[in-house]
């Protein structure tokens, strides 16, 4: 019976500490999207959890300071703009430029600033139809 006993005590153990890990694996990977302006109603108690912003990065407002990035993401709806310091490890992508829209992951610091250790951004005028010509047609058009 002992045996048992034991056996049962250990099984618990690990189901418990497997479920501990699982809980706060899920927490802990949680990111909430929010708008420039969401972010900057949020109560202090907020600011430290992880989240997701997008904006158009403001013209001339990149600066490189050693391993760390400073820019402004600005907020077409609501005209709000928000500074942003990346400090990741990858490097910034190709179309991380002025004007470029910029999704930032990261936490909204006690200043209000954005801590942001992923960046990911796309060059609108590239992948849209110059003015006054049509879009590009599917290379096999489905036929009626």
């Amino acid at each position: 019976m002992k045996t048992y006993l034991r056996f049962g005590v250990l099984v618990a153990a690990i189901i418990g500490t497997l479920a501990w890990l699982a809980a706060s694996g899920i927490n802990e990977s949680k990111t909430y999207y929010k708008t420039i302006s969401e972010l900057k109603q949020l109560p202090a108690s907020e600011s430290g959890k992880r989240m997701r912003v997008t904006g158009d990065v403001v013209p001339g407002s990149i600066k490189r300071d050693g391993e760390r990035v400073h820019f402004q993401i600005f907020e077409k709806e609501h005209n709000q703009t928000l500074n942003v310091v990346y400090m990741g490890k990858d490097p910034l992508p190709d179309t991380f430029r002025d004007s470029a829209q910029a999704m930032a992951d990261g936490k909204l610091q006690q200043d209000g600033s954005f801590h942001a250790n992923s960046i990911a951004a796309k060059c609108p005028s590239k992948y849209e139809a110059a003015p006054g010509k049509p879009a590009q047609q599917p290379l096999n058009p489905a036929k009626s």
